[in-house]
């Protein structure tokens, strides 16, 4: 998926359950989102290590984990 001005970025790292549960609920939501591992990133890392899955607004509004389609769907608006 592309990032795009409208483009969610999801946080996230290999081997995180977490993080694949809240990938498929924003599939689900058909939202239009990207992925970022932050172990690609040391400053990533140090923010979201504890944190991940993390669903960024295109407006930086952050939306922490746990969170369930109703949550997503008022975040989104979708």
């Amino acid at each position: 998926m592309s990032e795009s001005a409208t483009s969610y970025l999801l946080f996230h790292t290999q081997g995180c359950h977490l993080c694949e549960l809240a990938q498929a609920l924003v599939q689900d939501a058909a939202i239009a989102f990207s992925r970022r591992d932050i172990c690609d990133d040391d400053t990533l890392a140090e923010r979201y290590g504890t944190l991940i899955p993390v669903l960024m607004a295109p407006d930086g509004r952050e939306l922490n984990w746990p969170f369930d389609a109703k949550q997503l769907k008022e975040f989104t608006g979708a």
